[in-house]
Parts: C-alpha cells; sequence; structure tokens
C-alpha cells in the first residue's frame, strides 16, 4: 500500500511539475536570448509567459548601451531594487544579461486615465569580446521597436561611433518593422532618453551637449567623409522631437562595492537626480501604439515574434559596413536586369519607343532595388546611384541608336540617290518610270528610316528628291524632242532601205519635217511645251515606252535585236517561201519595164 501510495505521489509531482507555470513573477527572465553563435536572436518562453499574463496595455522602458556601462545597476535603480533582488550587475559575477531581460512584476502607472502596466528591459552591452556587429545591432534595434522608451545609457560623452550606431539602430528597426506591417506603414519611434553619466560638463547643459553632437557639419568643400557624418544625423530625423538627454552623476566613487551600498551612502546629487530621472520616465512613457492600438500581454508577444523572424530572415549588414556597400550587390544586379532588358531592343527605334523601353526597364529595376535594398533613409545614396548608373547606360544606349539610326536612313539615302541617278540617264526618257522610281523611294524610306536621325535625313531627302525631280523635268522634254527627231530618221532609212515600206518613209519624213520646221517656225522652245499636239506626243510616247507590263527601256536592246534578226529573215527567205506579195504597197523594182513593147 504504501509503495503504491509513494507511486501515485511521483506520478502527481510529474504532472504537476509539467503543467506547472511561473508563480513567482519578483524576478528578471530572458525573453529573447542569442544562439550558439551569438548571430541571431531566438525567444525564450520564460519571460513570454511573464508578458502575455498582461491584459493591461503594455509600455516598455528598454536600456541600452556599451558593455559594462552599468546599464543593469541603473534599472535596478530605477526599480528601487537591490543588485541582489533584480538584474544581475557585471562586476558581481560573469554577465548576466546575454540577450534582452525582462522584469517580471512591471510597474502599474495610470497614463491619460489608462491604467497602463510598464515593464523594464535589460539589454546585452554592445562592443564585448566574442561577439559579431550584426548580432549588437540586432540586440540594439529589437529594443528600438520594443520599447515605449528607449534610454541610450553612455558614459562621460557622446562620440561619434554611439551616434553611427543609434542612427543604424534606428534605421534597422525601421526596416523590419515595415517588412513587417507593410511598406505603407510608418515607423513609430520609441521615445529616445539621453543619459549621460559624468559628474562635469564644462558649462554646457547635457542637451546643449547632445544638439551639438547631432547639429550637421558644415560641408563647404563637399567632403565624402563630411557627407557621410551628415546623413547618419539626417537618419535621425525621424526621432523628431521625441528625444531628450539628462545627465547623472556617478553615484559613488567605488564603482565595485555599489551593490552594498544603501541610498544613505550614496552621492546626494545623484540619489536627487536619480528620483528625477524616475519622474521623467514616468512622465513621458506612453503605451506601445503599433497601427494606431495599442498592445495588451498577447499581442505584445506576437508583434515581437513577427519583429524576431524578420530580423534573424536573410542578411543583413552591421554598423561598421556602409548600408550603401551592403546594397552594392543589390544595385549591381538591379543595373544588370535594366541593361539585359534594354539590350534585347532592335535598334535603332523612334524615340518615343526608346523612351517607353528605358521607363518600363528603370521601373522594374527600381522595383527589384526597393524589394531587395536595405535601409530607407541610407539607401537613399543607393537609389540615387542607381537611377545615375541607368541613366549612363540610357545615355549609351541612345548614342547607339543614334549610329544605327544615322547608319540605316543613310543607306537608304544612298540608295535613292544612286536610283535618281540611274532615273536621270534613261536611254528612254519616261516622265511614268521615273516618278514610280520617286515614290517608292519615299515609300522605303518613309517606313524603314526609324529612329532620331529620321527629322534629319527626311530634309535631305526631300531637297535631293526635289533636285532631281527638278533635273529630270528640265531634260525630259529636250530629251524627248530629239529621241523623236533621231527616230523620224531612223525610220526614214528602214522605210526606204531595209524594210522598203513606202508609207513607213513617208510618215517617218512628215514627222521630221514637222518637228524640224513646223514647230520652229510656229512655236517657240517655250509654247511647244505647252501645246496639246505636244501632249498627245508625250501620251503617246508614255504608254508605248513604260507601263506596268512592259519597260520599254529595260527590253529596247532585245525587242530591237529580235525585230533586225526578223527583218534579215524575212530579206533572205520570206520572198521565196512566201512570194513578194506585201500587205503595204513597196517601190517598184521591174527589171523588165523597159523593154516592153511599144504600140503605135
Amino acid at each position: 500500500m504504501d509503495t503504491l501510495l509513494s507511486s501515485l505521489l511521483f506520478f502527481l509531482s510529474l504532472f504537476s511539475i509539467g503543467s506547472s507555470q511561473i508563480q513567482n513573477f519578483q524576478q528578471a527572465f530572458p525573453i529573447v536570448e542569442p544562439d550558439p553563435g551569438h548571430t541571431k536572436l531566438r525567444l525564450s518562453r520564460e519571460g513570454l509567459e511573464a508578458i502575455e499574463r498582461i491584459t493591461n496595455p503594455i509600455a516598455s522602458v528598454a536600456v541600452i548601451g556599451p558593455y559594462r556601462s552599468g546599464k543593469s545597476f541603473l534599472l535596478n535603480q530605477l526599480l528601487s531594487l537591490s543588485c541582489y533582488e533584480g538584474f544581475g550587475v557585471g562586476h558581481m559575477r560573469d554577465t548576466k544579461t546575454k540577450g534582452i531581460w525582462i522584469w517580471g512584476t512591471p510597474i502599474e502607472l495610470d497614463i491619460d486615465g489608462v491604467k497602463t502596466s510598464v515593464f523594464y528591459l535589460d539589454t546585452e552591452g554592445f562592443e564585448s569580446v566574442g561577439k559579431s556587429n550584426v548580432y549588437d545591432d540586432r540586440i540594439f534595434a529589437l529594443a528600438t521597436v520594443m520599447s515605449s522608451v528607449l534610454i541610450y545609457n553612455l558614459p562621460e560623452t557622446i562620440r561619434e561611433a554611439d551616434i553611427s550606431r543609434l542612427s543604424f539602430a534606428v534605421e534597422l528597426a525601421e526596416e523590419f518593422y515595415g517588412r513587417v506591417k507593410g511598406q505603407d506603414v510608418a515607423f513609430e519611434p520609441a521615445k529616445l532618453l539621453w543619459l549621460i553619466q559624468r559628474d562635469f560638463l564644462q558649462g554646457k547643459s547635457v542637451q546643449q551637449m547632445v544638439e551639438e553632437a547631432l547639429r550637421r557639419v558644415p560641408n563647404v568643400n563637399g567632403d565624402k567623409n563630411i557627407d557621410m557624418v551628415n546623413q547618419i544625423r539626417d537618419s535621425l530625423a525621424i526621432m523628431g522631437d521625441n528625444s531628450t538627454a539628462f545627465s547623472l552623476p556617478q553615484p559613488h566613487l567605488q564603482r565595485t562595492k555599489l551593490c552594498d551600498m544603501k541610498d544613505g551612502d550614496l552621492e546626494p546629487l545623484y540619489v536627487k537626480r536619480r528620483e528625477q530621472l524616475k519622474e521623467l520616465v514616468a512622465s513621458i512613457i506612453r503605451p506601445k501604439i503599433v497601427q494606431g492600438k495599442s498592445l495588451n500581454g498577447k499581442e505584445f508577444v506576437s508583434f515581437l515574434e513577427q519583429i524576431l523572424e524578420a530580423l534573424n530572415k536573410g542578411e543583413i549588414p552591421s554598423t561598421g559596413s556602409l548600408v550603401e556597400i551592403f546594397n552594392k550587390d543589390i544595385l549591381e544586379r538591379c543595373l544588370k536586369l535594366y541593361s539585359e532588358r534594354m539590350g534585347k531592343l532592335q535598334l535603332p527605334l523612334p524615340e518615343g519607343s526608346l523612351q517607353q523601353s528605358h521607363d518600363n526597364s528603370r521601373g522594374e529595376a527600381m522595383r527589384s532595388f526597393d524589394q531587395q535594398h536595405f535601409g530607407r533613409h541610407h539607401a537613399k545614396k543607393s537609389v540615387t546611384q542607381l537611377d545615375e548608373e541607368i541613366q549612363k547606360v540610357y545615355r549609351n544606349v541612345i548614342l547607339k541608336n543614334e549610329y544605327q539610326s544615322s547608319k540605316l536612313c543613310e543607306a537608304l539615302y544612298t540608295n535613292c540617290e544612286d536610283m535618281m541617278d540611274q532615273l536621270q540617264v534613261l536611254r528612254l526618257p519616261s516622265m511614268a518610270k521615273f516618278n514610280a522610281g520617286l515614290q517608292k523611294c519615299n515609300h522605303s524610306f518613309e517606313h524603314e528610316c526609324v529612329g532620331p536621325s529620321k527629322t534629319n535625313y527626311e530634309q535631305r531627302m526631300m531637297k535631293m528628291l526635289g533636285k532631281s525631280k527638278s533635273q529630270f523635268i528640265k531634260d525630259y522634254n529636250q530629251r524627248l524632242f530629239n529621241w523623236l527627231v533621231a527616230f523620224s530618221l531612223v525610220m526614214v532609212v528602214i522605210g526606204r532601205f531595209i524594210v522598203k515600206f513606202i508609207l513607213i518613209e513617208m510618215g517617218a519624213w512628215l514627222l521630221f519635217i514637222f518637228l524640224e520646221t513646223y514647230t520652229r517656225m510656229f512655236w517657240s522652245a517655250e509654247s511647244l511645251y505647252y501645246n496639246p499636239v505636244w501632249h498627245f506626243i508625250v501620251a503617246t510616247w508614255e504608254t508605248l515606252v513604260y507601263s506596268p507590263v512592259l519597260d520599254l527601256d529595260r527590253w529596247a536592246i532585245p525587242l530591237g535585236v529580235i525585230v533586225s534578226l526578223f527583218v534579215l529573215y524575212w530579206r533572205c527567205y520570206g520572198k521565196r517561201k512566201h512570194g513578194s506579195r506585201w500587205i503595204l504597197p513597196l517601190y517598184s523594182n521591174n527589171k523588165n519595164g523597159r523593154s516592153r513593147p511599144r504600140s503605135d
């Protein structure tokens, strides 16, 4: 029986252990811990339980700063806890704070009539040995996103590295906040409290020190290093008026014994300023707002999980490596994307089409960069650089397009010029053939010449065609007149001595006499070409010389050879085979005519 009872008690104890929750929240719990390599972060269930149980709106105060700068001691002072009760203090033992820790019991405050639970967060100090910059930056950024009041705890003074690290943390937080909530959702930064721990400020208030440290540096000579310094300060503009400065003197000279001292042992000025700091934090803290809504415990944990997943996902730069350098590879890929798209174009193209292709390719490259780049404020320089590089590539494409356009239009212009020269020296001048060639040139040039050179070559083409047409018309009537005179004489010879058609000879003589005598006697050189008779001659000539079916200028020689062969054949063999009868009357060639008998 005892054995059975002891076994039952054993199993009940196991069950109670497995299903038990945290009973004592008066202690610090880790909520975010580093992985073994100190490169990424992971959530700790213990701390999340302390947050999830809260149903009120949540606000949080996070303290960030360098390694061994007194962050944990400061938090214990704000919570009115000793080192043995609150967060572990570094000089007592090995650094207790790894990742981000939370005090399990929140302070209840009435903020603007709303009961709010305020948690205090302790963060692992940066710049310690054995950690990567990326890890430090993730801790810094996560604290920036989580907190309602962010206390930047700095010993003695503000260094440029401190400003740079804060700037980068804000950029990092804004970036991953946007990745979780959407790019159209503005990042809502925490209230920033610059806490400078020093005894003497040499006549300057801590607020003046902060304002001077964040003031833009004049850069008359355009120094790139100063530009970078000012860019860091510009990126903190998102903090706006959310920052406050406060100084806190050293609590005691013997820092290693601070945990054993009561308030009466500490410097009175420190105790006074510490109480003022508590009042300041209570006056500026507000519930954590995400997308216009305050968060309770479960909503805060869900938001934290999303942010942490975004922070751990993919590669991010570190403070030591400029965001522009990190974005360089992305910039080069986007520039390559633009170049490849523009390289596929079949040049030359009209300027409007090329501009449209440029706009589309640039838009795609910019969208790709927006999806991949890191940072919003720092990345502005990278965006500007990408646009400048795209414009350089585009200018080269424009020059290439102009060259290809000029080359194509020049070739078409030369072809048309050669065609006009050939039409000027036709063996048989034809206005119809000249006009057909001119229209062909115009049509081919209008449809094939494209690009920026077209306008210039259009003017040259119109000038050349007009000049060619004027020259052709000027020579056309005179050449046609000479051709008709020569034709009449040739037909006289053919009709007289070759075919011996008396009507052909007579018609040729009439044409010759008309051209050489009548026109010179009764028509002037100018009026000849406007006479209806001449127009009839020209129309007849054009009908014979050129038509879509027969181009006599091209076939004149072959046809002449064929006719000559036919005449020779007829002269040699035609009479023997068909006799001497002709359709037209021939010259009489009767040798026996004189020996006819005479009649009385």
